[in-house]
């Protein structure tokens, strides 16, 4: 059993769970400094002269008659001499008199502490969602906060194939090893939750507790011991929120798309017709939907998943398309099927392992699968090389892997069903779906692109 369990890695700008660092006060000068100097007092009995010594009359020795003038001089760290009016010079002060007299520190300019800059504002902390899917074969988690206007960046994520399903089929109920698995990967996910601050969160679960009859029994134990809260949705929603997690694959110039999302309990598929005005929400062109209670871990436990042969293979085809005929609104697209532009768009882990098979992955990366284009020769050769693999090929496989290689063939078989009703010569790959489209909503509900285009 394989855990993606994707953190926030480093911080960054806007990124929610880690406060932008505020300034705790002013900060202490660098340079605290009091410039100043002794003052000098003038002494009657002596006149300073410049550092550099005497005047130009006293070099040249002229002397006012009939007047005694003491002159001295003085020099930093030297003997003071002085002369009587005869010339003569007297005995030397001894050196410790000067020595003991507090010297002046030269004069200095008055330094200031650099300017600081003002203080940073702190950076508006960004909105975080989360969408949580507990499906018939996985719990997801995403975690986000806002982008660009309709995107989002995803800053905590998280998923397990817990299998809630298992057996479901036969018995009507969830299983008891099934819940304990689901159970463990919910605690998970509400720590997960409970560690960042989640202006709004959606919390679903689908056909699985939709069609179990202690369905709403598990989910009370999942709120004791998880602390989860989770709404089942009808099947209506489930398809609306998977068209709105794919609305930015749909290109301007797409007239016709039939988007479906082969889950593990239930496959949806909605009709979405672009040929009128174009909204900014993919769903509200939907003009058909329908959801076959029929997916990857239902059919493998009808037909076998282990070992399919050719003839289970195509048994499994005619279960499907034996559905899709009783869709009334299947023939909705029926004016653009012929065009360029209309395609299929693929949302489940069975187009994108595909995709991933096509690639030659040693290590699926969601990076060069999501927004794939395939076309439909190209998507022939990958069901016919997965039908001819055995079952330990499949499991050995870095895309399918031992908790697929049971079921990728089963979910092969839906897709062609869907081809078979709706060919088109393009396959469009989407590794995204509900949580997405909560995601989506939340936010656009919240009003978070509103007044930013820019974003």
């Amino acid at each position: 059993m394989e855990d993606h369990d994707t953190g926030a890695g480093a911080s960054a700008v806007g990124m929610s769970g880690a406060s932008p660092a505020q300034s705790g006060g002013p900060q202490p000068a660098r340079f605290s400094r009091h410039a100043g100097a002794h003052q000098r007092h003038a002494d009657p009995r002596h006149v300073s002269h410049r550092q550099g010594g005497a005047s130009q009359a006293d070099q040249h020795g002229d002397q006012p008659k009939g007047k005694t003038r003491k002159r001295r001089k003085r020099k930093r760290g030297r003997k003071v001499f002085a002369r009587d009016e005869n010339g003569a010079v007297p005995n030397a002060a001894p050196a410790s008199t000067t020595a003991s007299q507090p010297q002046s520190p030269p004069l200095q300019a008055e330094r200031r502490p650099p300017l600081q800059p003002p203080p940073r504002q702190p950076q508006q902390e960004l909105p975080v969602f989360a969408a949580l899917d507990l499906g018939t074969n996985n719990c997801r988690l995403l975690v986000a906060v806002p982008g660009r206007h309709g995107q989002f960046r995803v800053i905590d994520a998280f998923s397990r194939i817990v299998r809630l399903g298992e057996g479901l089929t036969a018995s009507g109920r969830l299983g008891q090893a099934a819940m304990d698995r689901a159970v463990e990967a919910l605690k998970i996910c509400g720590e997960k939750l409970r560690n960042r601050k989640i202006r709004k969160a959606r919390l679903i679960a689908t056909e699985a507790c939709r069609s179990a009859a202690n369905g709403v029994e598990f989910l009370d134990r999942v709120e004791r011991e998880a602390g989860l809260k989770l709404e089942i949705i009808d099947r209506q929603t489930e398809a609306r929120l998977a068209v709105s997690g794919c609305g930015s694959l749909v290109e301007r110039d797409t007239q016709g798309v039939v988007l479906f999302d082969i889950g593990g309990g239930s496959s949806e598929i909605a009709l979405i017709d672009l040929t009128g005005r174009r909204s900014p929400r993919l769903a509200n062109h939907i003009v058909s939907w329908t959801s076959l209670p029929v997916g990857v871990v239902s059919l493998a436990e009808r037909f076998g998943g282990r070992t399919v042969t050719r003839e289970t293979f195509a048994a499994m085809v005619d279960d499907v398309a034996a559905r899709l005929k009783a869709f009334d609104g299947r023939d909705r697209l029926a004016h653009v099927l012929a065009s360029p532009n209309f395609h299929l768009l693929g949302t489940s882990g069975t187009v994108t392992t595909l995709a991933g098979v096509h690639l030659d992955l040693e290590r699926y990366d969601r990076r060069r699968v999501d927004g794939l284009w395939m076309d439909r020769d190209s998507v022939d050769r990958m069901i016919e090389r997965l039908i001819g693999w055995d079952f330990q090929q499949r499991c050995a496989n870095p895309c399918i892997g031992a908790d697929r290689a049971d079921l990728v063939l089963a979910g092969c078989a839906i897709l062609e069903a869907i081809r078979g009703v709706w060919p088109s010569e393009r396959l469009r790959v989407a590794d995204r779906g509900l949580r997405e489209g909560i995601l989506s909503e939340l936010m656009a509900d919240d009003g978070v692109w509103r007044n930013d285009g820019r974003r």
